[in-house]
């Protein structure tokens, strides 16, 4: 298929949510042995100013309790949920073999700056990335100038080159539904990265595949391994370095 020399990474959503809970270590450890290139999570801080793993702002959804995620503190959140929610600093140690993409939902410069200091603590500078709302972003590139950061656009129309020189982005992450030929060869003449989310369906891996985007975000990141390895062996990138 054309595009995949240009190494397509197999992005673990979350972890392996169709076989463990998500966000959980659970999940990031069967997301590694399924072959992921990189693993997902979203980060979120606690009361006490701890970043731990976990998408909702609250944990109804997952955890059964109303109760918000930023009224507990981490010793509460691990009371409350039996150890399931993991720190930030214990998911990177989880994730040491593959990259890690910390997703920063919240509108907060405060938990970009707890996310970068765990991973400095973990000294994952090298294999981590960052994307989220962009504020949090804005946050992240005014404290590390050198952060790698994927910059999630859900619109049509072109982000401008103001605000990219602001964020500087690495990637450009779409809804996999945006992306055509024309959109990757636009990104690719700005020199970007193009990464597609959240792709599910083997139908849409392989279109995805066949136009040559650079990462492909799935919660099925076994199939998506066993598709991108079929489609060319050789092309399999090191799964702790960066791509080309």
């Amino acid at each position: 298929m054309a595009g995949v020399s240009r190494r397509v990474l197999a992005v673990a959503h979350r972890g392996d949510p169709y076989h463990e809970r998500e966000n959980t270590l659970a999940s990031f450890r069967s997301a590694v042995a399924a072959g992921a290139d990189a693993v997902e999570l979203d980060v979120r801080r606690t009361a006490d100013g701890v970043p731990v793993v976990v998408h909702d702002a609250t944990l109804d959804r997952l955890w059964g309790h109303r109760r918000p995620v930023a009224g507990l503190t981490a010793r509460e959140l691990r009371d409350v949920t039996g150890g399931g929610v993991p720190t930030l600093d214990e998911a990177l140690a989880t994730t040491a073999g593959v990259r890690t993409l910390v997703d920063l939902p919240e509108r907060s410069a405060g938990t970009a700056l707890a996310a970068l200091a765990a991973v400095r603590r973990a000294g994952a500078a090298g294999r981590v990335y960052y994307s989220g709302d962009p504020v949090a972003l804005r946050a992240v590139r005014t404290a590390d100038a050198d952060a790698e950061i994927c910059l999630t656009w859900q619109r049509t129309s072109r982000p401008r080159d103001a605000f990219l020189a602001e964020i500087g982005p690495r990637w450009l992450n779409y809804p996999f539904g945006l992306i055509t030929r024309r959109t990757i060869e636009e990104d690719r003449a700005r020199g970007l990265l193009v990464s597609a989310w959240t792709a599910d369906s083997p139908r849409t891996m392989r279109r995805l595949i066949a136009l040559g985007v650079d990462s492909i975000t799935t919660n099925r990141v076994g199939a998506l391994r066993s598709l991108i390895d079929r489609s060319d062996p050789a092309a399999r990138p090191s799964r702790s370095g960066r791509p080309d």
